[in-house]
């Protein structure tokens, strides 16, 4: 049994861990990756999932571990429901309850077979079950794939703000099988696309182009394509994370988009806007508000929402958020510090900087115009 040919790996030290990317990688591949990365591990497994994903791919999983040397562990199963108003304290709780149950021990780990839900959620477990057990990531949705299952960020929500109760704690390896995007539903693949854009409007002009001229194959599920676009999205991200792990500093670039974005799914109460598109919109309100400001021209402010457009994405935020709830949204948002908002705007082709000085003044005249 051979573990899959590495595609890259995010260097941290002690903690550095692979990211595979391919065709084929569940089952038999999964073990192998699980005796690669943590040859001492006990004899219990979380597998961390939804009803959705777990009808598609938990048999394939978990048959695999069992096949390839991994069937002596126990192996147990925590179903959570689907959808982002469910990263919550209260499924956090039942899944603890579950581990309690089982008398899940220090030496256990964590699968998140998901989404970003789940992979956030099978995260902030393991960093605080017993103070912190291994976990490996098996994200099965574009988004996933490209942002959260890289990087260590584990939390849920609270009705007061998306992400505001959480740990670093990084996964132990990362396995990305570019065939469970075929079942994965169109809207939630346009919505993935939205931080493959981020990575080419804030870190890669070249990338950018490419998606530009390769937008159509990507819809189309080209697994070419789409290989491409994700090992380049995780290259960047990778090497962001290894040089800024806890967020101090470069790897706020990431949040291109996120600040209005989280204000859209706070106002619609997670329920209606999925993550990747209340971040194409807010994209294009931060590339917007880089024209106002004059940090960008308008040929490229233009591209960029050209590019949000043909990936099928939303290029407007919902109509009803007033001008007041704007600012109190943002205003809840992690990435205030020092009581000042901070926003991630594109400066040039492949460019971005934090900014802490916008004024509310600017943000009103930019909400005027939504």
């Amino acid at each position: 049994m051979n573990a899959p040919t590495q595609s890259l790996n995010v260097s941290l030290g002690a903690r550095s861990y692979p990211i595979y990317v391919g065709a084929k990688l569940l089952g038999s591949s999964v073990a192998a990756v699980l005796q690669q990365a943590l040859p001492n591990a006990g004899e219990q497994i979380v597998i961390i999932s939804n009803a959705t994903v777990a009808e598609h791919y938990l048999k394939t999983l978990t048959d695999g571990l069992q096949a390839e040397g991994v069937a002596r562990a126990n192996i147990f199963h925590a179903l959570m429901p689907d959808g982002e108003s469910y990263k919550s304290l209260a499924i956090y709780g039942e899944i603890m309850d579950l581990l309690v149950k089982h008398r899940l021990n220090r030496d256990c780990t964590i699968i998140a077979l998901g989404g970003g839900v789940v992979g956030d959620m099978a995260g902030f477990v393991a960093a605080t079950w017993q103070r912190g057990v291994p976990f490996i990531q098996i994200p099965t949705t574009l988004l996933a794939q490209v942002d959260s299952s890289v990087g260590g960020k584990t939390a849920v929500n609270h009705p007061g703000g998306k992400n505001l109760i959480g740990a670093f704690h990084q996964p132990s390896a990362v396995v990305i099988d570019i065939d469970t995007l075929r079942s994965l539903p169109e809207r939630e693949l346009k919505a993935g696309l939205a931080e493959v854009i981020k990575y080419g409007v804030m870190a890669d002009s070249h990338f950018f182009a490419w998606l530009e001229l390769n937008m159509a194959k990507l819809l189309e599920r080209q697994p070419d394509a789409l290989e491409h676009a994700i090992t380049r999205s995780c290259e960047i991200k990778a090497d962001i994370v290894a040089a800024d792990e806890h967020e101090n500093g470069i790897r706020a670039l990431l949040n291109l988009g996120h600040t209005f974005g989280h204000a859209i799914e706070a106002a619609t109460q997670y329920k209606t806007w999925l993550h990747g598109e209340a971040v194409a919109a807010g994209m294009v309100m931060a590339a917007r508000l880089a024209l106002q400001l004059g940090y960008i021209e308008k040929n490229h402010a233009n591209r960029i929402e050209t590019l949000i457009k043909n990936a099928g994405l939303p290029i407007r935020p919902p109509k009803n958020i007033s001008k007041q709830r704007w600012l109190e949204l943002m205003a809840r948002d992690k990435k205030v510090k020092q009581g000042k908002l901070r926003f991630i705007l594109p400066t040039g082709p492949g460019r971005a900087n934090i900014f802490s000085n916008i004024s509310n003044e600017a943000l009103t005249r930019l909400i005027d115009t939504l």
